[in-house]
């Protein structure tokens, strides 16, 4: 007797392949398709995921075209995708027209809750405020935020504003180039002249290649030993190796995934990558999100036995999923993901060390500005500090005169 054929579920996949950010794209295709693998060959399940993937190419207007075209043309209800938020904004009136659900799998600025959305990247209590938190007690707290012009840069840019200027800091600088802009020598030019405590990048793709590879070309070149900190929310593996092995080191990053996390389910997903890929390619933070898309879209359609995206919606509500990074799950109060906040240094090898994270799941918090500064103040243990932050305060030689971080 032949074994029962499976039903298709098509999946759309809409990332850029090609373009100023084409790299990241690939890898996020690479971490779906992991996902999606795993669960075809799962002989316990009565279906299959069926991936459709189109590549917009990095412009946007082709996001919109070709996210229609998946909705209208091939008949997919359910779509992973979209690394910029300028992408995200361009699909996102069509998904909810046609009822449809977009796994959106890149971090990002917050400000946004959709029903036909799971936010599964992370929120700004997630990575903006741990990195801010660190930037108040272990740095001086001034400064440089350097970004590509559009809403990613726009929106990280004022929630760092107000958190550290709640936290007695200062924001000396907001520069923004256009995207992939390549010739950045004027803004390592002006950090250089203005001495900035650290410098926020914000920039993306091969806009920020460039620019860490023309910060280090001006470090050697007046013979700076100790520069000025760098810190990002979005650099990883990959683009430790796309900006060389020389400009790649001493970078601080905020995210809720890295290479080096030491766990089971961790290393079982870097087996299979490698097991897929070979040697190609580096797994990321945007890897393990577009991976757990996959996974959590499979889970949710396997507990409901249906693809109709409410039960999707309400079955996916239901799931606590072990994964490389830690539990996540997906909050029904804004359909984004509980998620392991992280503390890492870029070291020699295209590869980070970490040196802070969480110590469970942290809820997450997309909308509320007093959430943000509430997250500061019910995080009296992490980061560690070189200062004494206790509940909201940073403790001087008199603690009556101890400065406020929460107002």
């Amino acid at each position: 007797m032949s074994a029962k054929r499976k039903s298709v579920v098509p999946v759309g996949v809409l990332y850029s392949l090609t373009g100023i950010y084409g790299v990241m794209g690939w890898e996020m295709l690479n971490g779906a398709l992991v996902a999606i693998d795993q669960i075809n060959a799962d002989p316990s399940l009565d279906f299959e995921l069926r991936p459709v993937i189109l590549d917009p190419g990095g412009s946007i207007a082709r996001y919109h075209d070709l996210c229609e075209a998946l909705i209208h043309q091939y008949g997919v209800r359910h779509i992973i995708g979209c690394y910029t938020s300028a992408s995200r904004k361009q699909v996102l009136p069509l998904v909810e027209g046609a009822n449809a659900l977009l796994w959106h799998s890149a971090r990002y600025e917050g400000f946004e809750s959709s029903e036909n959305v799971i936010y599964v990247g992370a929120a700004p209590n997630q990575h903006v405020v741990p990195l801010a938190r660190y930037a108040l007690a272990n740095l001086d707290p001034r400064i440089y935020c350097v970004g590509s012009n559009y809403i990613w840069s726009w929106e990280i840019n004022r929630v760092m504003r107000e958190i550290i200027a709640v936290g007695g800091g200062q924001i000396m600088a907001e520069k923004l180039a256009p995207l992939g802009e390549k010739d950045l020598d004027y803004l390592v030019d002006d950090i250089l002249k203005k001495q900035p405590g650290a410098v926020l990048n914000t920039l993306v793709g091969v806009s920020a290649y460039s620019f860490y590879r023309a910060w280090h070309a001006a470090l050697r070149a007046r013979n700076i030993r100790e520069p000025i900190p760098m810190l990002s929310l979005s650099l990883c593996e990959a683009e430790l190796q796309l900006i060389g092995a020389d400009t790649a080191t001493g970078h601080l990053v905020s995210s809720v995934y890295f290479q080096s996390i030491d766990r089971a389910e961790n290393r079982e997903f870097l087996a299979h990558y490698r097991e897929r890929l070979g040697p190609y390619g580096s797994p990321s933070v945007d890897t393990e999100a577009a991976f757990l898309c996959a996974k959590l879209l499979g889970r949710a359609v396997a507990r409901c036995g249906s693809a109709e995206v409410a039960a999707v919606r309400e079955a996916v509500y239901l799931d606590s999923y072990e994964a490389p990074q830690g539990t996540v799950r997906v909050d029904a109060d804004n359909n984004h993901c509980y998620l392991t906040p992280r503390l890492a240094r870029s070291v020699p090898g295209a590869s980070f060390e970490v040196f802070w994270q969480a110590p469970s799941p942290v809820k997450p918090d997309p909308l509320s500005r007093l959430g943000r500064f509430l997250f500061l103040r019910r995080s009296c243990g992490d980061p560690p500090l070189r200062r004494d932050f206790a509940c909201g305060r940073v403790r001087g030689t008199d603690d009556a005169q101890a400065r406020p971080v929460i107002p």
